[in-house]
């Protein structure tokens, strides 16, 4: 079982969509991945890959896409994004945010911690919020962080529920999805599993597909 079996579990309780596409499900050199997508009434989608390697690499990615046209002055709500990463039983990176399409845009919830500013590859204000939460941790302490990532599911949700987003204007999201392909840190390690084709596909493709 996955080591962030109770967070994907809050993840798709508290906010329940359908599975819409396995895009992928690939085995190489003892490494899975699975690629699948989500629909769900406000969401464009909520994109989720799993890589695990059933020793030490064991990673969880999404992110969900609001809708555009949300009832709200920008007209766009944030994506709700996670990296939930465990590369060694003492190297294990928690990562959840509210992730703006827009460029140079710092969001901000009010009553959340706010992020100390100076982590590699999270830079506040581009695209990632002021609340953007990362903790390193080791195996023991993964659930104690599950309290906040409840909190800011929270949020999210009732963003969602108050914005009301029903638009479907794939092209909000150009810019946040070629700003996070040129960031993603995976595709070196995807193409010594999977080869630079497939990984460049997922990345393009799957992963960040409206740029």
């Amino acid at each position: 079982m996955t080591i962030w079996q109770n967070y994907i579990s809050t993840y798709r309780s508290m906010l329940p969509c359908k599975i819409e596409n396995l895009w992928a499900s690939w085995q190489a050199k003892g490494t899975s991945l699975n690629a699948i997508d989500h629909s769900h009434p406000y969401l464009l989608k909520s994109r989720q890959v799993d890589i695990c390697d059933g020793k030490n690499v064991d990673i969880f990615n999404c992110i969900a896409y609001p809708k555009t046209d949300a009832n709200v002055p920008t007209g766009l709500l944030p994506c709700f994004g996670m990296d939930l990463m465990k590369f060694s039983p003492k190297k294990i990176i928690i990562v959840f945010d509210f992730q703006h399409p827009t460029e140079d845009f710092l969001f901000e919830v009010q009553g959340l911690p706010i992020g100390r500013g100076d982590y590699r590859f999270f830079e506040p204000g581009n695209h990632f919020s002021k609340n953007i939460y990362i903790q390193y941790v080791n195996e023991y302490e993964v659930d104690a962080h599950l309290p906040m990532f409840e909190k800011y599911l929270t949020k999210f949700i009732d963003m969602l529920e108050l914005g009301k987003p029903t638009g479907t204007d794939t092209s909000k999201y150009k810019d946040f999805d070629t700003y996070m392909t040129k960031l993603d840190p995976v595709g070196g390690f995807l193409a010594g599993k999977f080869g630079k084709e497939k990984a460049d596909s997922l990345v393009n493709d799957f992963l960040f597909s409206y740029k």
